[in-house]
């Protein structure tokens, strides 16, 4: 991006995680009591950052 440029571009995995918490805080407002199940595996370890943020 140049220095005079005041466009903003997202990066696709900022994009990617703003859509999987958007979906996260979905299921929480839909949802009566929510859980997460948690493996200790990577993608248990992704869910659980994201769920932190």
């Amino acid at each position: 991006m140049s220095s005079g440029s005041a466009a903003y571009q997202v990066s696709q995995l900022d994009e990617l995680e703003a859509e999987s918490i958007f979906v996260m805080r979905e299921v929480v407002a839909e949802m009566e009591r929510p859980v997460l199940l948690f493996s200790g595996g990577k993608d248990s370890i992704v869910m659980l950052r994201l769920a932190q943020k």
